[in-house]
């Protein structure tokens, strides 16, 4: 409860202090809506917000060729960055490999991770168009779109990823309480 309301108080700090910061101090401007609009980019699970255009599988490939493969290897086997294709049917196992195909639950949030950060060396560079043909890639990569699909906003909302089911909320959980229970119960502490 008190992190929640220092976190509060730290946003409603973070929004007034800017603009009283360039009144007294005479540093910095407010942000004009038209630049907040530039910032406000986010792609909800559902698809909301997501952007006007459309991109191939093939397309993705070519994109993905010249921009993501160094880091991410020609095939998606990870090198620099990580691994984003395979790993399906390992998240149970000892040694989870957690991927595009394997551990992602909704289509549209890797969308907007791409949209956001990638390329690593110039993040939002990538148009709406080959944002969309990289995440068909991805997807065709690890067998959840078909070699042929083109996505756009309505197609990318349908796209059912595979590990959909395995993030959930549970109301009045503490995370940390079932990891401390386990260690626990294997005999090593449970403070942190």
């Amino acid at each position: 409860m008190r992190l929640a309301c220092l976190s509060a108080t730290a946003a409603l700090l973070a929004c007034i202090a800017p603009s009283q910061a360039a009144d007294r101090y005479g540093l910095g401007t407010p942000a004009t809506p038209e630049q907040i609009a530039g910032w406000n980019i986010d792609v909800f699970p559902d698809g909301t917000n997501l952007p006007p255009g459309q991109g191939t599988v093939q397309q993705g490939k070519q994109i993905y060729a010249a921009q993501c493969a160094a880091c991410h290897g020609a095939k998606g086997e990870g090198g620099m960055g990580d691994r984003l294709e395979g790993g399906m049917g390992t998240l149970a196992s000892g040694k989870p490999v957690r991927t595009v195909g394997s551990f992602w639950p909704y289509a549209t949030t890797l969308f907007d991770y791409i949209r956001r950060a990638m390329p690593l060396t110039a993040p939002q560079s990538l148009s709406s168009d080959e944002v969309y043909a990289v995440t068909a890639y991805l997807l065709a990569m690890n067998g959840i779109v078909k070699d042929d699909a083109t996505l756009d906003a309505a197609a990318l909302a349908k796209v059912r990823m595979p590990n959909r089911d395995g993030f959930f909320l549970q109301q009045g959980a503490d995370p940390k309480g079932d990891a401390r229970a386990a260690r626990a119960s294997e005999g090593k502490s449970g403070a942190q």
